[in-house]
């Protein structure tokens, strides 16, 4: 049994083994070994000792040894040296795919020879054949990981004074998704329902509607984020279930944690509309108790994404994900006359061609409208 692309293994014994590469005879590397009865404590080892190698083997002029720095050494400094400076969430998602993906087609490489053709093509694969079922991964996913290798080769170049090819402008090529917006009927039907049956779960669903905060951004909130006297809410974290890289195989795989929100902009004061002010000014509870429950404990988001499509099945409306909330905000708002300017702030975007490009969606209606004042514009009077 083993994990993939960490290099760590079961033996027969029942203890776990852990491998690294501890130096190199000529290009050929020399591996070194640590064990340990758990997996979480081998992996503890092998970081140790990983780092230990790392700094012997770096040690050296790079022009005398360039050759012998392997793409999976490259990867696991660069990795070690943004840990301080990187969210959690964010370093699952670069493990991930340095662990499934990278790695496994790079890692025994020397980064010097892996040329722009090579990551091209690893890229089209990507596209083509990746993931589990071999049926190719989403544009989105293989720039992801294509960003990752950006990231090394540039870390590779400017720390490690590594002479790499320069693949900064290669592009992956990405189709826009259908973003789901509620219609005016729709909008109407489900603010209807929850305004008739009021619930602390209902309530949050009705102030992702008039807000556009976030899943996370709303199971996180608590009342005491609700700025009373302006008449506000206070937006500074998000609670969101990430992978538990770092646990034992008795431990779970996934963790709950609170933290800060996507980016800086997304830190933020949303003005609320009066009418759910109102309704929010009913139901107030003590500031440690979540806005969701109106207890101490919260909902994570994949709860609070099955609440939303049961009250859309009571609503006759089709089922869609929590996002269709904030997409349907943004799209009302700009309908309404809303400077672009202060939706992309209400938002959290860092820029207004965010909130164009990706949220604001004009229904046909709207469209039609717009090209009928061409016809008004030299109608006779």
């Amino acid at each position: 049994m083993s994990k993939r692309g960490e290099n760590i293994y079961k033996r027969k014994d029942g203890r776990w083994e852990g491998r690294y590469i501890k130096a190199y005879d000529g290009k050929k590397p020399k591996y070194g070994y640590v064990y340990a009865k758990t997996y979480k404590s081998v992996k503890e080892k092998l970081i140790v000792a990983r780092e230990a190698a790392h700094n012997i083997l770096y040690a050296q002029p790079a022009k005398d040894n360039s050759e012998d720095f392997l793409f999976e050494n490259i990867a696991l400094s660069w990795l070690g040296s943004i840990r301080p400076k990187i969210k959690k969430s964010t370093l699952v998602k670069y493990t991930n795919s340095l662990n499934s993906y990278i790695i496994p087609s790079f890692g025994n490489y020397p980064i010097q020879d892996i040329s722009r053709t090579d990551v091209e093509s690893f890229c089209s694969e990507l596209l083509v054949s990746g993931g589990k079922k071999g049926n190719g991964l989403a544009p989105k996913t293989v720039s992801d990981i294509f960003s990752v290798i950006k990231n090394l080769f540039e870390y590779a170049e400017d720390c490690k004074e590594l002479q790499v090819a320069n693949i900064r402008n290669i592009i992956i090529k990405q189709t826009a998704k259908t973003m789901r917006v509620l219609s005016m009927l729709e909008q109407e039907r489900l603010d209807v329902f929850l305004r008739s049956n009021v619930s602390y779960s209902n309530l949050s669903i009705l102030l992702s509607l008039y807000t556009g905060i976030r899943i996370g951004e709303l199971c996180a909130l608590k009342w005491g984020d609700i700025d009373f006297e302006n008449q506000c809410l206070i937006i500074n974290k998000t609670l969101q279930r990430i992978q538990n890289i770092e646990a034992d195989l008795s431990e779970p795989k996934t963790i709950l944690i609170i933290t800060t929100p996507k980016s800086i902009c997304s830190i933020r004061k949303i003005p609320l509309p009066t009418d759910i002010y109102k309704l929010i000014l009913e139901y107030k509870c003590g500031q440690d108790k979540y806005f969701t429950t109106g207890t101490e404990h919260y909902i994570e988001p994949r709860t609070m994404e099955n609440r939303f499509n049961a009250v859309l099945k009571r609503c006759n409306i089709n089922k869609s994900n929590f996002h269709a909330l904030r997409h349907t905000f943004a799209t009302r708002c700009i309908e309404l006359g809303f400077d672009t300017k202060s939706l992309s702030e209400i938002l959290g975007h860092a820029n207004v061609n965010i909130t164009l490009n990706r949220y604001v969606h004009p229904s046909m209606e709207v469209k039609k409208k717009n090209m009928n004042m061409l016809s008004d514009l030299f109608a006779v009077k």
